[in-house]
């Protein structure tokens, strides 16, 4: 089941979504093949300190973050990987790594890779390594509010 609060925000804002079982897994990538989802239609949440202030980054699971990049295109002065241990304790109903791409649960801006904003559905992790949610890529736009940001790169695996 996903998350309460999770459930609760989109429930409220009369969203409809799919709730996917899959076998535990702790990749996006292990998440989309469990699925039987493709790669790209596949999307991974990673933390990043932008400036000292924990955001989180959203792209395709068969992409890979470019800080980089990231950090040209918003102005930044640094932006790195978050440490686990700085994370953990915001998210306290879902498993480590399965957080869903809502910072706005959670106190936290959130920055979406252009090449997911082309697909009619996102999916995502629902708060643990064995579900995710499936949804119209509109509705989580309108209820996120991501900054579209150009911060990939195609994994070469």
């Amino acid at each position: 089941m996903p998350t309460a609060k999770l459930k609760k925000f989109l429930d409220e804002k009369k969203v409809r979504y799919v709730t996917i079982d899959h076998s535990p897994a702790f990749t996006a990538q292990e998440v989309a093949a469990s699925a039987h989802i493709p790669g790209q239609d596949m999307a991974k949440t990673v933390m990043v300190n932008i400036d000292g202030e924990m955001a989180m980054a959203v792209l395709p699971a068969s992409f890979h973050i470019d800080l980089q990049r990231l950090r040209d295109s918003l102005g930044a002065r640094t932006v790195e990987l978050a440490d686990e241990m700085d994370f953990a304790d915001r998210f306290p109903e879902c498993e480590l790594g399965a957080m869903p791409p809502f910072g706005n649960l959670y106190g936290m801006k959130v920055y979406v890779a252009e090449a997911l904003t082309k697909d009619e559905k996102i999916s995502f992790n629902a708060g643990t390594h064995s579900q995710l949610i499936q949804m119209a890529y509109a509705d989580f736009e309108r209820l996120a509010k991501p900054q579209k940001v150009d911060f990939t790169m195609r994994s070469t695996v």
